[in-house]
């Protein structure tokens, strides 16, 4: 496991394959990093499933009114939703997409980013200044890796569980 300088700003989530470290940029993206905390402590993102993953690209997921896969889960919606928090403020910055970067999925408005996110697969700088950066996995690429590919997945992939490292000895 990585070594997690701070344990308030990282996400530990759990895949079928093991556990994925991600570090959150709070002092980058301070609202986008709230909002996966809050979402995560709530217990929203468990059993949500990657909804669109594209091989080479990146991973989606986080959709968490349509996307629960243990609650009336429709594929074909997944993806279309997100909490019933408001919609959060666009926090671009210089940061790069590169490999194991999260980025805030949205709408053509850029200040529609809500719950949705995804995992670069590789460097995507095309995407810069376009999508706020506010997190990297530091431990488990390998497990994003190997998550089930297609638009959507014929079988998707889910976050079992995802939890802010602070709160997972209690």
């Amino acid at each position: 496991m990585a070594d997690i300088k701070d344990p308030e700003n990282t996400i530990l989530m759990e895949l079928k394959d093991g556990t994925v470290v991600i570090e959150l940029m709070a002092d980058v993206a301070p609202g986008h990093t709230a909002r996966m905390k809050e979402l995560a402590r709530s217990g929203q993102y468990d059993n949500v499933a990657f909804h669109r993953v594209i091989d080479g690209f990146m991973a989606q997921t986080g959709d968490v009114a349509n996307g629960n896969m243990e609650k009336d889960f429709n594929l074909r919606m997944a993806g279309t939703g997100g909490s019933d928090l408001p919609d959060l403020a666009a926090e671009f910055s210089k940061l790069p997409h590169d490999r194991g970067t999260l980025g805030a999925a949205r709408s053509q408005n850029p200040d529609s980013a809500n719950s949705q996110f995804f995992i670069n697969f590789k460097d995507n700088h095309f995407l810069n200044g376009q999508y706020t950066v506010y997190g990297r996995v530091i431990s488990g690429m390998d497990h994003v890796d190997a998550i089930m590919k297609g638009e959507p997945p014929a079988n998707p992939d889910r976050m079992v569980s995802v939890k802010v490292a602070a709160d997972a000895d209690a």
